[in-house]
């Protein structure tokens, strides 16, 4: 369980499940449903479901584009805060089974993991708490025992879950029954990361953007609920919950027909990795298929493009050789002189998340300082040609420094000593939750 202390430091250790979760990084977020038909964001759970008929639907071509672009989960959108449901439930006529496609007996959750199980890729599922459509939504008790249902249809039909998504958006201030929601997921589920609400194992990095920033801690005792949260939720106790980046390839989440140039250009979206990947944090890349169906073939392009540029930059590691892989200042040796512009650290973190602060100097000079280091931390500087690293780390005042320990130090020669730059963005959320909100997530 998150929350239990080392022996060794005052801080939350991670289970197994969150050091795997924390190493695969990138993953697809897929927002498909009744929205894509209608050209909607958000809906309030009318829309009439005989819209939905994607002729063309692929799964297999989703996971693939998953797969190319070095992803290892893919979270789909089986609930979005309209209650309409990708999968046949039992609690609802508002799903795929009132619609033409595949004449009321298709199941996109179903193919979807088939597909995955196919390819060896992770699925996860984001079901929304908020519900627009259920009538039993403003009797809580009524409501959690309906939810509890989709919850455990979706848990017991498809296979193992490596995320449970819980978007907080439109749930604030209301009471949930979490720990039958969670005893759900322990008896059917317990090897899923549960995403921000309930008892959650990783948390919302706080923005829509896709950036963490630097030091990104695991270990917090507050959480941010959605975006129209003012306040974060207090936890009961420190617990280890690495963060989660959301942003949408496009400007809107679900696919949108007029929305092509609002395209995100490679260099913005290298620029979001570098800011949650290479800082430590998970990214969940939203590609919304679309009314056919399948994954934009424009979209496609721009992502693996992005991401095929990613893969070149970090196909030739150069070895770096450490004297010790724990300790307040390391030595890390090249065998030769090597020039460099990148680096790339990853702490041990198995004792949990121990390195506060860290500097490198290159051959004795000072070449760059900054926070934590975490799963992976990517430093992009100007050329430098190098023999010896010191590496000097910076522990919490309760941690003894020379428990700090280097899973590894490598360094690579990409032909690129800057941070890709950000690009401005249209801004997508509206001041409040309204009786229509449009263009958000």
């Amino acid at each position: 369980m998150p929350g239990v202390t080392s022996a060794t430091a005052s801080t939350p250790l991670p289970t197994a499940g969150q050091l795997r979760w924390q190493e695969a990084g990138l993953g697809l977020f897929l927002h498909f449903g009744i929205n894509t038909f209608h050209g909607k964001e958000w809906s309030d759970g009318t829309l009439d479901p005989a819209a939905f008929d994607p002729v063309e639907l692929d799964a297999a071509q989703w996971v693939e584009t998953a797969r190319a672009a070095g992803a290892r989960r893919v979270v789909l959108t089986a609930k979005h805060h309209d209650g309409f449901c990708l999968w046949p439930t039992q609690t609802t006529d508002y799903s795929v089974r009132g619609t033409p496609w595949r004449g009321g007996r298709g199941d996109v959750v179903a193919e979807l993991a088939e597909a995955c199980r196919a390819a060896g890729m992770g699925l996860g599922l984001y079901l929304s708490p908020w519900d627009r459509n259920a009538a039993c939504y403003a009797d809580p008790a009524a409501y959690d025992a309906f939810y509890l249902r989709q919850l455990t249809e979706l848990c017991t039909r498809y296979g193992p879950l490596v995320e449970l998504w819980f978007d907080g958006a439109g749930s604030e201030g209301r009471q949930y029954d979490w720990d039958a929601i969670m005893a759900v997921i322990d008896a059917h589920q317990p090897e899923a990361m549960v995403f921000n609400m309930g008892r959650p194992t990783i948390r919302w990095v706080g923005n829509e953007d896709g950036l963490a920033a630097d030091p990104v801690h695991y270990a917090t005792a507050s959480s941010r609920a959605s975006v129209y949260a003012h306040e974060d939720t207090e936890l009961d106790t420190l617990a280890y919950l690495p963060p989660e980046c959301d942003v949408p390839i496009r400007g809107h989440w679900f696919w949108q027909p007029d929305d092509a140039h609002t395209l995100k250009s490679r260099e913005h979206l290298l620029g979001i990795w570098y800011r949650s990947v290479g800082l430590g944090a998970g990214l969940l890349l939203n590609v919304a298929p679309d009314r056919s169906g399948r994954i934009d073939p424009v979209d496609r392009a721009r992502l693996l493009e992005t991401t095929d540029e990613i893969a070149r930059r970090f196909a030739h590691p150069l070895p770096v050789a450490l004297d010790a892989r724990s300790g307040a200042e390391l030595r890390a040796r090249f065998g030769a002189p090597t020039t460099i512009d990148h680096l790339e650290l990853r702490e041990d973190l198995t004792a949990g998340q121990l390195i506060t602060a860290h500097e490198i100097l290159a051959d004795g000079r000072p070449l760059l300082s900054a926070g934590t280091v975490g799963v992976r931390r990517i430093h992009v500087f100007e050329p430098v040609t190098v023999t010896e690293l010191t590496v000097r780390l910076t522990t919490a005042p309760s941690t003894d420094p020379d428990t700090a320990t280097l899973a590894s130090v490598t360094g690579y020669r990409t032909g690129h000593g800057r941070l890709p730059e950000l690009e401005p963005q249209p801004g997508m959320l509206p001041d409040k939750i309204d009786d229509e909100p449009e263009r958000t997530a």
